[in-house]
């Protein structure tokens, strides 16, 4: 194998003290071997952050350990670009410091994208985790994502935009590989982002105007806890701020960008209709399932 690493993966975090060091061990565990590791400290104030510093001391040259100036924290997309600012690879994937990698996702990430020099990324499934309690009740909760494409398949813009905005299939971050150029292109995440709605920006922007691979394998454990960014940002009423904050940025974007799609300007309306009557939408989910030739 050639000894030119080929992916930087990027682990932010923030105060993840309870779960970093097994998201790390999942990055060692790989397979594939041709990597480097950026841990990006948003401003920890517990334990993380000596973690972070232990592993980056014990494998220099290959883990390597970042924070802001002044140790502040800046929020996700700001990390984010942060460390890809500093990525030295080809290709960036991007782990959550509460989700874990299978042994083999970057072998098939990389040799995915490999095949198909055309692809901006690549992405596949993830098991929504909420076994890792160890919990019988929360092991049976436990499955495996779908998304509403052929798998296995290179999917053209703005297909994915569309079910994005139409269907909420979204990407689990932990299950993507991009090429390097790619994020360089569409200016990486969008800073205005602090935490919810950092991926959906990007996503976005790659979906309106570059080929995606999606793989119908199973990459990672998406682990569920109620620590979560997802799960702090509903349970304090943050997520339908953040969608408005997102699907606004998101009408800009497309204004400036001179998109004339009648499809995805047709998704973003309704998206920002059901953002605004999301009683009414869910009653005409119902009405669309139980009949699919009704336009939406």
């Amino acid at each position: 194998m050639n000894s030119k690493r080929l992916v930087s993966v990027v682990v932010p975090f923030l105060n993840a003290e309870k779960f970093i060091e097994e998201t790390i061990e999942s990055v060692l565990a790989q397979t594939y071997r041709d990597w480097e590791l950026l841990l990006l400290d948003d401003g920890s104030t517990d334990g993380s952050t000596d973690t972070a510093l232990r592993y980056a001391e014990q494998l220099p040259g290959q883990v390597h350990y970042l924070d802001h100036v002044g140790h502040e924290n800046r929020g996700i997309s700001t990390s984010k670009n942060l460390a890809i600012a500093n990525a030295n690879d080809d290709y960036v994937a991007f782990l959550d410091s509460d989700d874990i990698w299978l042994p083999h996702t970057l072998e098939r990430q990389v040799a995915t994208l490999n095949s198909h020099p055309e692809a901006a990324m690549v992405y596949g499934s993830a098991e929504w985790w909420y076994g890792w309690t160890g919990s019988p009740e929360d092991i049976e909760r436990d499955y495996v994502e779908t998304h509403r494409v052929q798998p296995n398949a290179l999917i053209h813009p703005p297909t994915l935009l569309v079910l994005m905005l139409r269907e909420n299939d979204v990407p689990c971050s932990c299950t993507v590989l991009l090429r390097r150029e790619a994020l360089t292109r569409v200016g990486g995440f969008e800073d205005a982002f602090r935490g919810l709605y950092d991926d959906q920006a990007l996503w976005a922007k790659i979906f309106l105007s570059m080929d995606v691979f999606v793989a119908g394998e199973r990459w990672a454990r998406y682990r569920q806890h109620p620590d979560s960014l997802c799960a702090v940002g509903k349970s304090t009423a943050q997520i339908r701020p953040a969608e408005r904050d997102f699907l606004n940025w998101l009408g800009e974007y497309l204004s400036k960008q001179g998109v004339t799609s009648t499809a995805v300007w047709k998704a973003y309306r309704m998206a920002k209709w059901s953002h605004s009557h999301p009683a009414l939408y869910r009653f005409h989910r119902v009405l669309r399932r139980a009949n699919p030739r009704l336009e939406s």
